[in-house]
């Protein structure tokens, strides 16, 4: 089948690569066009829009940053989608931003799959990505060979927005898990302990989580550049919180990590990996940068 991909940010254009990799016709589009580049010279061809796009794709994937992103590209795919095109949005949004895509596309006879995905883009690159999924059946039996290709795990959680709600619950333990290390180290560091001792005994204790697997050698290097920013973290926890709203359940956690990490922001580290809480906290504290 023919592929459409719309959103070439970090992880869009991971997932690109391995469509293109695996060998599969591949259409993108993005809202910058100079990203699509690297990809049209591997083979891809380029959309100008996503109505065009939708136009000849049989399969739609969208990697986007928000709800407003989602339901803006999604109007546009579902109104120029064939006849059975099927939709499988990537992204981390709002239940009910999702619901309104849905509901646009039953109207209208396309398919609506949500797959979420965990992981980044070395995860993606390294072919290890897990996608959680939600949607009618028959759809996702249709789309599970691509999503295959992008990464080996697929859980299917139901049939409406269970994977969003998985996927922001996920989210809020990976955000307090960064907390945690950053205190964590803080607190090693400001006592003597080398950085490298404290990551090593953490990643293979009870507590060494592939996340503090991932993150050691970034920090050991000092490395914030962004697999996930922060100012996109909170944005997470947003949802998160609103997802808590709605449904009439207390996360006290959750609102002090929305402190932290809008702190965090203010101070200069939206850009920066999500991990950057660390320097936050350790500015804070008046520690040096370990040697």
């Amino acid at each position: 089948m023919t592929v459409g991909l719309i959103g070439l940010g970090n992880m869009g254009t991971a997932v690109a690569e391995r469509l293109v990799d695996a060998g599969h016709r591949l259409v993108v589009h993005n809202r910058t066009p100079g990203k699509a580049a690297g990809l049209a010279d591997r083979g891809a061809d380029v959309a100008e829009t996503p109505a065009a796009l939708a136009a000849v794709s049989d399969l739609v994937l969208t990697s986007l940053a928000d709800d407003e992103a989602l339901v803006q590209v999604a109007g546009e795919v579902i109104a120029a989608a064939q006849p059975g095109t099927v939709l499988v949005d990537l992204s981390t949004v709002s239940p009910e931003a999702s619901a309104r895509v849905a509901a646009e596309a039953e109207r209208v006879g396309v398919a609506y799959v949500r797959a979420p995905v965990s992981g980044n883009p070395s995860v993606v690159r390294a072919g290890n990505l897990t996608f959680i999924v939600s949607g009618p059946d028959d759809a996702i039996d249709r789309v599970l060979p691509v999503l295959l290709a992008i990464g080996p795990t697929v859980h299917r959680v139901g049939d409406a927005e269970q994977a969003r709600v998985v996927k922001l619950a996920i989210n809020l333990v990976i955000g307090g898990l960064a907390e945690l290390m950053s205190e964590a180290l803080v607190l090693g560091e400001g006592a003597g302990v080398s950085r490298r001792a404290l990551l090593d005994v953490m990643g293979s204790s009870a507590a060494g989580a592939p996340f503090v697997k991932y993150k050691t050698e970034p920090l050991l290097r000092d490395d914030y550049s962004a697999t996930f920013t922060t100012a996109l973290m909170e944005k997470d926890v947003d949802l998160i919180l609103d997802a808590a709203a709605d449904a009439g359940v207390e996360l006290p956690v959750a609102k002090e990590l929305k402190s932290l990490l809008r702190s965090a922001v203010e101070a200069g580290y939206g850009d920066h990996d999500f991990m950057a809480l660390f320097l936050h906290l350790r500015s804070a504290s008046n520690q040096e940068v370990a040697s």
